[in-house]
């Protein structure tokens, strides 16, 4: 016998870990089978009353009902929603369990079905229209069981996504009861509030501040929302119906685009978007409650007609608005932020104090990029977070500076007070020691990889360093010049031939010179950047290098490669002379590290699915940049590595994040460049 495929071996694991939902399927299509309603309505046939579950069931003495009508469907149609539904049990099995599952099962339907009884019977005692209606309805189904079953799946998710996954089942099965009002809706909503009754991690002061905001923007979409679906489709609820266009478009309209600006505003934290919605939310409450007493003591007909509208959607949106104004009321201390709030304590540092903090206590090896202008500072328990605004980002670049001590404590600080300021806090090419300090349930992965060169007993022996050898012994032969250097102490012929070969090499991107973590000549003109020229036998400069000081012990411990550039048709392998030859005189000084820095980009295989999306835009991009090129390039100098990690919140956070990565490095493009480089990079991947 042939080797069975891996995929066979897979769903035989899967139905190992699923008996009891496996069961159930089997049970309800059986069901379906020998009923013949898989094909033919059940609804319809003799059998229905005897097994469909309901008040007129239990009235007339069919106590079995609501087990028999747990495993049997009315419709055909309806077998296709109902056994989808078991997925919610089947995750729910392979993770805690058959006997956990069949119990959420059990109990959930049992509940939901004797409880929707119970709860129409009471109500159809007021002379409610619905309440009498649904109370003389039959249904079946097992939707009560798995809808409390994919309850208790949505309580395994992961943080945030418990809650976000929460919040959209109740407003689901919520809306569906106030818009749709069936006897199976009702009974979602019992199966889900029984498991949300006994869930007790879920509580809206134990998640965070941007939670808080994040579920009072989505409630405020939904009343939004509403109005427009309202508009379009016809309901049948608790408080009655509606029928399509019976109210004005342009009162809808108005009312959406108000609720879309409060909603973002509450997203951002502010203030005023709370106390706005507050007030919208408490007025919508008013009217429903005067509409129940006008209705009471008028009547529905002629409270339609004084109101000219369908009086059930007011009923129902005061009923979300209730939820609503409870929720925002419970959770207001996350409204407080400001457009331009204030990251940090006490008053921000200045450039100056940045980098004495950076002298006296040291740092990685992009910590002198935090000095470059485009930067703000953010004071945070005792270190100092260099970041920038970008697209609601809150955009940490490398790791904080300061005391080794506190540097923990300001990535907690600097999370905080983001997320307060209604920002979205994010560390960009961060290291090992702030990976372990950001919040649990962070995610991250590997931007780049820091090439490392150890300087102490550096010799350029062996076959690994061969093309660094040939470079240096061709740029002896033809009379090569390296000096390491100043930019302004140099005359002023030198520093024209290096603007222009910078201009010539940003010339032939399309781009322009990116930024944040890569510097240019401005950058370079730092009294503490230093620059490598490769100068000719005639005096040209043929390539240069600039190298940012890494500062250790209260001293320089290493250099951090910045800028390359190189003259076209000059010295061929004028960077492999230019780096060799610094390698060697920061040796000589006693230098411990020479980076070459990450390529923005480039990471090692197996670093997850996200950075295998970045991989592919590397691919795509490298016609224009060129990183994986440079990453490549790098091996030569027989680099150790260490990892760059991007730090995050949640998947959430990506697109915006995306889009200030973009404005951080390319804050000066234009719409035609990137639309001209984009050009570049279909033909390149072609």
């Amino acid at each position: 016998m042939g080797e069975q495929p891996k995929w066979a071996g897979r769903i035989r694991h899967l139905a190992g870990r699923i008996p009891a939902t496996l069961a159930l399927v089997a049970v309800v299509t059986a069901g379906g089978v020998v009923t013949q309603g898989l094909w033919s309505p059940l609804i319809d046939s003799p059998l229905w009353e005897s097994i469909a579950y309901g008040v007129p069931a239990l009235e007339a003495g069919r106590w079995w009902t609501p087990l028999t009508g747990s495993f049997f469907l009315a419709r055909p149609w309806v077998y296709a929603v109902a056994l989808t539904g078991f997925a919610g049990m089947a995750y729910l099995e392979y993770r805690r369990g058959s006997r956990v599952a069949l119990t959420y099962f059990v109990v959930g339907q049992l509940f939901a079905v004797l409880g929707t009884m119970l709860l129409l019977w009471l109500c159809a005692m007021l002379t409610w229209p619905w309440a009498q209606e649904q109370a003389a309805a039959l249904d079946a189904g097992p939707s009560g069981g798995t809808m409390a079953c994919i309850a208790a799946a949505v309580s395994l998710f992961a943080p945030p996504w418990r809650l976000r996954a929460w919040v959209a089942l109740v407003a689901i099965v919520l809306l569906m009861v106030l818009f749709s009002g069936s006897l199976a809706d009702l009974e979602h909503l019992l199966g889900v509030a029984l498991v949300l009754a006994v869930d007790r991690s879920l509580r809206p002061q134990r998640v965070t501040v941007r939670e808080q905001r994040l579920i009072a923007f989505v409630l405020m979409l939904g009343l939004g929302a509403i109005q427009i679906v309202t508009l379009l489709v016809p309901t049948d609820g608790p408080f009655g119906r509606t029928a399509p266009l019976a109210t004005s478009w342009v009162d809808v309209v108005v009312d959406v685009v108000v609720v879309v600006v409060v909603a973002h505003g509450m997203r951002r934290g502010r203030r005023w978007a709370w106390v706005v919605s507050v007030v919208l939310t408490s007025v919508n409450v008013l009217f429903g409650a005067a509409l129940m007493i006008l209705i009471s003591a008028l009547g529905v007909d002629r409270v339609e007609a004084a109101i000219d509208s369908d009086v059930s959607v007011a009923l129902a949106t005061s009923v979300l608005a209730a939820v609503t104004l409870g929720y925002l009321v419970e959770v207001r201390g996350a409204f407080r932020a400001r457009r331009r709030a204030h990251i940090g304590q006490g008053a921000r540092p200045t450039t100056d104090e940045v980098k004495d903090e950076i002298r006296r206590h040291g740092g990685g090896t992009l910590s002198w990029m935090t000095t470059w202008d485009g930067n703000q500072y953010a004071r945070a328990a005792g270190g100092i977070v260099a970041y920038q605004r970008r697209a609601g980002v809150a955009l940490a670049l490398a790791d904080p500076v300061g005391p080794a001590a506190s540097r923990a404590d300001a990535v907690t600080v600097f999370i905080r007070d983001a997320e307060r300021a209604g920002l979205v806090p994010c560390f960009f090419s961060a290291g090992e020691a702030t990976h372990a300090a950001v919040p649990r349930g962070w995610r991250s992965f590997v931007v780049a990889d820091d090439a490392i060169v150890d300087l102490p007993g550096l010799r350029f022996r062996g076959k690994a360093w061969g093309d660094v050898r040939t470079a240096l012994n061709r740029a002896g032969r033809e009379g090569m010049q390296f000096r390491m250097t100043r930019l302004r102490d140099e005359p002023w012929g030198i520093q024209q031939q290096l603007r222009a070969i910078s201009e010539s090499w940003v010339a032939e991107k399309g781009l322009p010179e990116m930024g944040f973590t890569l510097g240019t000549l401005q950058e370079a003109a730092d009294p503490e950047v230093r620059v490598a020229l490769a100068v000719s036998a005639v005096g040209d400069v043929d390539g240069f290098l600039s190298w940012l000081p890494v500062y250790g012990e209260g001293r320089v411990r290493g250099w951090t490669l910045d800028l390359m550039r190189r003259r076209q048709g000059g010295f061929g392998p004028v960077m492999e002379y230019l780096i060799g030859s610094s390698a060697a005189l920061f040796a000589e000084e006693g230098a411990e590290i020479m980076s070459l820095s990450g390529a923005p980009l480039t990471h090692p295989p197996g670093s997850g699915a996200i950075a295998e999306v970045t991989t592919w835009v590397a691919g795509l991009i490298e016609p224009v940049y060129g990183f994986a090129s440079l990453h490549r390039f790098k091996q030569k100098f027989q680099p150790r590595y260490e990892q760059m990690y991007l730090l995050y919140r949640d998947e959430a956070d990506l697109t915006r994040i995306a889009a200030a990565l973009t404005r951080a490095y390319l804050p000066t493009a234009t719409l035609r460049q990137f639309a001209d480089a984009g050009r570049e990079l279909v033909r390149g991947a072609h």
